[in-house]
């Protein structure tokens, strides 16, 4: 796949309002425009909020990245905060892989908001299973 994926596989990414507009087994990008509901008390998205977008991108590329009659599930997942992004802005993230193997992909995610500012950057490990 090398365009857009149907989010609405992934029901709570379809529910934060996650667009994915690149998948592919080497590269998924996304947006997310920063509503209320997603952010802190103060307006600024909510970690869990940048965690669950970049886990979301990772898991569609470790996916992708498996062989057929395979699914992924997140092992691990470490985030580095940086900065904040507002309520009412979009930010838009890249996932890309750093280590693709038989039974774990370890994907990160660098979540930027509007004009490049770096929000968080992300590491996930996705452990392959044989379905």
């Amino acid at each position: 796949m090398s365009d857009a994926f149907d989010v609405s596989v992934l029901p709570f990414a379809a529910l934060m309002g996650l667009e994915i507009t690149h998948a592919a087994a080497d590269r998924v990008e996304g947006r997310l425009v920063v509503r209320p509901d997603l952010c802190t008390a103060g307006g600024i998205l909510h970690g869990g909020a940048a965690m669950a977008l970049a886990d979301s991108l990772g898991a569609v590329g470790a996916f992708l990245s498996t062989p057929a009659g395979t699914r992924t599930t997140t092992l691990e997942s470490k985030t580095n905060f940086i900065g904040g992004a507002r309520a009412g802005t979009t930010v838009s993230a890249v996932s890309t892989p750093l280590h693709v193997g038989r039974r774990s992909r370890v994907w990160t995610t660098r979540i930027q908001g509007e004009g490049g500012k770096l929000v968080a950057v992300v590491t996930q490990t996705q452990m392959t299973v044989e379905t």
